[in-house]
């Protein structure tokens, strides 16, 4: 239930906005929209004159309430610097599909008077993909601090079921991880978001603690041994080549070829992705990655004999 402290504060933000996308609004147009009386219209804008905002009310014909000609809200609150920095923030909450974003950035565009606000656009989801709810539904566990279950598949497809308590969303390295506490486990855990499956957030809650000591704790549930790979990429492939890699990861040889030299946390998912390339790529470095690689093509040829 939202409290009568919060409403007036939802109030006077509705308030202000409103004045800065009309010259004058009687009292009683506020009071309607509101649904309050007059007199407390008349109470929010002296707590609004207290709080520094420059809003007067004139009597008379076409009188009514309105703001000092020019008035932004960043000169009473925000600097122009904070400003950009939350409009930038509020701008990648669009690549999780953040509900009503649209509306809250066009609300803080015109209280800051910015209209070039809409400089970015972010999609951290794969071509094609229409599974977002995830995200929205782990952000509303993690706020309200309320426990998930799911099926969880590791890196070797053993399947398990988690109940955790959800502490925060991570991108690392090209993919959604979720760092929480596992209460099968009793420990912190961190989990890839693509390999949860059947997420749900039950009616359990949980009491909130040091989110920034246990996010900070060593990593477990996900390895991070890294390995230092050394690959040779046919000519035909340099699109993927400069796509994929830094500049400074690749050398180009005389016969066209791509020697690219990178490191990768060593799992399912580096085998996998050095299998993608097919035959138009070569381990050189190291031999344990160059005999898994064999192992695994040697296994595919077996299915198809």
């Amino acid at each position: 239930m939202i409290t009568g402290d919060k409403m007036q504060i939802n109030r006077l933000f509705e308030i202000v906005y409103s004045l800065l996308n009309s010259k004058t609004i009687t009292a009683k147009e506020l009071s309607e929209r509101f649904e309050v009386s007059v007199r407390t219209i008349y109470r929010d804008i002296e707590a609004l004159s207290n709080a520094g905002i420059p809003v007067y009310m004139s009597r008379g014909k076409g009188g009514g309430i309105s703001l000092l000609d020019n008035f932004v809200l960043n000169r009473s609150v925000l600097s122009d610097t904070e400003q950009t920095e939350i409009l930038t923030a509020l701008q990648t909450l669009n690549a999780i599909n953040y509900p009503d974003v649209d509306t809250i950035i066009a609300k803080l565009g015109a209280l800051f008077d910015k209209e070039d606000y809409n400089w970015i656009d972010v999609d951290f989801s794969n071509w094609g993909s229409k599974d977002r709810g995830t995200f929205n539904l782990l952000k509303t566990s993690i706020v309200n601090r309320r426990v998930i279950t799911f099926n969880y598949f590791s890196s070797y497809g053993e399947k398990t079921f988690r109940t955790v308590e959800p502490l925060q969303l991570w991108f690392k390295d090209k993919a959604w991880y979720l760092k929480g506490r596992c209460l099968l486990k009793q420990a912190f855990r961190i989990f890839k978001l693509n390999r949860m499956k059947n997420l749900r957030m039950t009616e359990e809650s949980f009491e909130k603690e040091s989110v920034k000591e246990l996010v900070n704790e060593p990593a477990q549930g996900i390895n991070f041994q890294r390995v230092d790979l050394k690959l040779r990429f046919k000519p035909s492939v340099a699109y993927r080549v400069y796509d994929e890699f830094d500049e400074n990861e690749i050398v180009k040889n005389s016969d066209g070829s791509f020697n690219v030299s990178v490191s990768y946390p060593e799992d399912e998912w580096v085998y996998g992705y050095i299998l993608s390339f097919g035959s138009f790529v070569e381990v050189i470095e190291p031999k344990h990655i160059q005999d898994i690689i064999i192992e695994r093509l040697e296994e595919t040829l077996k299915q198809y004999k």
